[in-house]
């Protein structure tokens, strides 16, 4: 849910008129729709319903008559994007503007105007470089491992999107502190024999279709001129995501004086290895000081409980982009806390998150509204195997696209055959649409059940599968609208979807590294393997790098509307030592990790351990180290504390205050001293770690079990900022003071 209102429930049809576009939205919301003027920056945080507010405001636009439908050109990232925002546009009646990505609306502008600048034709797009990266390598006499080919690939699109030339690659290495794969001189011959063999082809790049457009228009004044006088208006969205080539060809494109207006999250900047900047939407302002600036910060998507821990993540941020962070406010009613979950090894978390997926299954949650999020595609594997155990359909999300795997593309093909034929045996008894395709794919071995087992097998089965399930959702949209539904208009559909990269939902559980659920969202959402190393990663070295590590926790967790859970493994494999440390992103806001915990009026959560601690069971007695600088402690007030007297305390001041006040008044009433009822080491650990749970506060040296019973709910009401209900009256302190 993006606004006040499904974006499509609200009308029968396309709006009434121009005032009727603006019902529903949210002050915010109409305040971005009725700018028309530009130059306008939306700062928009996660869920807040961003392409709902820059559709609407399109649509008011030209149903106000303020813009004339073909001057404008709406930009995105992804075909899908450009797809969705497409439909919401012919929902609201503004048929005829143009929405596309940045690489389609270059090629189409690149396409049209070759012959005049430059004669003949276009040369050839080159759909994917590797193949060619690979050959370069060769002919430089570089032997590069077929794993290394797209670190490689990459190098050399970054280093084209940030406009650096291949001599200058070495330098600007060692001038952003990047982390090359190969030697840089390796890599920079590798770029410039590519370059070279691409000239000697005839053919060029998605870089290069950005590259020649914005050379076009700067050296050709006439062709620019007929290109501004087309588009006059522009709404670029994500545009955190910007890269100094991007905004080159955007620069070309407004020069003119057309109107602009952007949309972004600094928050959500997670792509710059690519060489995507938030610079441009941070210094907007400076750019455009006229600038209308609206910032959207009504979470529709996410419960408070979510929308607390992402606020409380990022309040940890630093840096230029964290000085702009957006408070998220939830418009939902309250959920569920976000619970923390550790375990012994990495298949014991695959396994427990197979079984909480079962139970979320079992009450009536679907497959495809659940998401495992993990931060590198390497750590499917054990998820693929747990869920393939219990019988648990799923997808894998950022793989390879939908529509070009083989058994979809060989599916297509059968479907297109079965709809020519003007008598086909296979499906004439058949009494659905879903149940001819069905009967097509049984050619090729496609069952009603799904295979036992995971891997290939299995995708491949979820993708004919999902075919099928949108036959019948085809079939019904037509059916209700009064169309016909039959192979053709299937096959129609499909080149539409397949053009648009709109692959159909498969009902089952996503699979998805953080970077590819991007811009998706779920019911419930588990974000797994967090754990020191993995997130962040071992080479996020620098400062900015750790935090856009930060960032791709963000969002993560922005992605669940109801549903959060985070959980991390001890060790890799069973009866593995017990090395890995929760991410420290988790410091101050799980339970029990400590620090200072931002925002706690939103609820805390508890932590549950994958197996071996039952509340209020004291952990074995060891060796104690220091939590923040490792060193073993020896000193009874610092084993109390789990820390040096020397490093830094993560006390809530105002918190042990409190408790030293609350403490005062029980010693009063029992006519004791006040170190009968907690010592000072004690309140300050309490006050270090802030406890949410009677099995948090038990861990604590010094409560023990009669004085967890005796004071518990007194001290966890304070830690809570609430004040205590009947405190204890005279009655014996009971436990020995040297407990204490």
């Amino acid at each position: 849910m993006s606004g006040p209102h499904d974006p499509y429930a609200a009308y029968g049809g396309a709006p009434a008129d121009a005032d009727a576009v603006l019902a529903g939205l949210d002050p915010e919301q109409r305040a971005v729709a009725t700018a028309l003027g530009g130059p306008v920056c939306v700062l928009a945080g996660a869920g807040t319903g961003k392409t709902r507010a820059i559709t609407h405001r399109i649509a008011y636009g030209v149903r106000s008559g303020v813009y004339q439908p073909q001057q404008v050109l709406a930009v995105t990232f992804t075909a899908r994007a450009a797809g969705e925002m497409r439909g919401r546009l012919r929902q609201l009646g503004a048929e005829g503007v143009q929405a596309r990505t940045f690489h389609s609306a270059a090629l189409r502008q690149l396409q049209y105007f070759w012959p005049r600048a430059v004669g003949g034709d276009v040369p050839r797009l080159l759909e994917r470089k590797v193949q060619l990266v690979a050959e370069s390598a060769a002919r430089t006499g570089l032997r590069v491992q077929r794993t290394e080919l797209r670190d490689l690939t990459g190098e050399i699109e970054w280093a084209k999107v940030t406009q650096i030339v291949p001599d200058d690659y070495p330098a600007a290495v060692v001038k952003t502190g990047r982390e090359a794969p190969r030697d840089p001189a390796e890599i920079a011959r590798v770029y410039a024999t590519y370059e070279q063999t691409k000239r000697d082809r005839g053919v060029i790049d998605f870089e290069d279709v950005l590259l020649l457009t914005a050379a076009i228009l700067e050296d050709r004044p006439e062709i620019a001129a007929q290109v501004r006088a087309q588009y006059k208006h522009f709404t670029v969205d994500e545009y955190q995501d910007v890269s100094p080539l991007q905004q080159r060809l955007l620069d070309q494109w407004t020069a003119g004086g057309a109107g602009l207006c952007v949309v972004g999250d600094a928050s959500q900047t997670i792509y710059s290895f690519t060489g995507a900047t938030p610079d441009y939407l941070l210094n907007f302002r400076t750019r455009h000081p006229d600038a209308t600036v609206v910032k959207l910060v009504r979470d529709y998507r996410s419960t408070p409980q979510v929308v607390h821990l992402a606020n409380g993540l990022l309040a940890q941020a630093r840096g230029h982009a964290a000085q702009h962070r957006l408070e998220l406010v939830s418009q939902r009613e309250a959920g569920p806390e976000p619970e923390y979950v550790e375990h012994p090894d990495e298949p014991t978390e695959a396994e427990s998150t197979g079984q909480r997926i079962r139970k979320l299954l079992d009450a009536g949650v679907r497959a495809s509204e659940i998401a495992v999020l993990f931060r590198t595609n390497g750590q499917s594997e054990v998820y693929e195997q747990a869920l393939a155990d219990l019988g648990i359909s799923y997808q894998l999300k950022g793989a390879e696209r939908f529509f070009e795997r083989p058994e979809v593309r060989e599916a297509g093909l059968l479907i297109r055959g079965a709809a020519r034929a003007a008598s086909d045996p296979l499906t004439a008894d058949e009494p659905d649409l879903a149940a001819q395709v069905r009967a097509i794919l049984a050619t090729r071995g496609f069952t009603p059940t799904p295979p036992s087992g995971s891997g290939a097998v299995r995708e491949r089965w979820e993708s004919l599968a999902a075919l099928v399930r949108l036959a019948g959702e085809f079939e019904a949209g037509r059916r209700a609208a009064g169309a016909p539904a039959d192979l053709a208009a299937y096959v129609t559909e499909l080149d539409g979807r397949a053009s648009a990269q709109h692959a159909p939902a498969v009902e089952g559980v996503t699979l998805a590294s953080l970077h590819a659920a991007k811009g998706l969202e779920w019911d419930a959402v588990f974000l797994v393997g967090l754990t020191e190393g993995t997130l962040p990663i071992i080479y996020a070295k620098t400062d900015e790098q750790v935090e856009e590590e930060r960032r791709l926790l963000y969002v993560g967790v922005t992605r669940a509307r109801l549903h959060l859970t985070l959980s991390w493994a001890l060790s890799r494999s069973p009866g593995g030592r017990a090395s890995r440390r929760p991410s420290r992103f988790l410091d101050g806001l799980r339970p029990g990790s400590g620090g200072p915990r931002a925002g706690t009026r939103g609820g805390r959560g508890g932590v549950e351990h994958g197996e071996g601690r039952a509340a209020g069971r004291r952990a074995p007695r060891g060796p104690v180290t220091c939590r923040v600088c490792g060193r073993t402690l020896t000193e009874a007030v610092e084993r109390k504390l789990r820390r040096c007297e020397d490093c830094p305390s993560s006390m809530d001041e105002a918190l042990y205050e409190r408790l030293r006040e609350w403490r005062a008044r029980q010693a009063k009433k029992q006519g004791a001293p006040a170190y009968v009822v907690f010592t000072d080491a004690t309140l300050m650990a309490i006050a270090e770690e802030v406890p949410g749970s009677e099995r948090e506060l038990a861990l604590i040296s010094g409560v023990g079990a009669m004085k967890l019973d005796k004071y518990g709910a007194a001290v966890l009401s304070l830690c809570a900022g609430e004040e205590p209900g009947d405190e204890p009256g005279d009655e014996p302190a009971g436990e020995p003071t040297g407990s204490a």
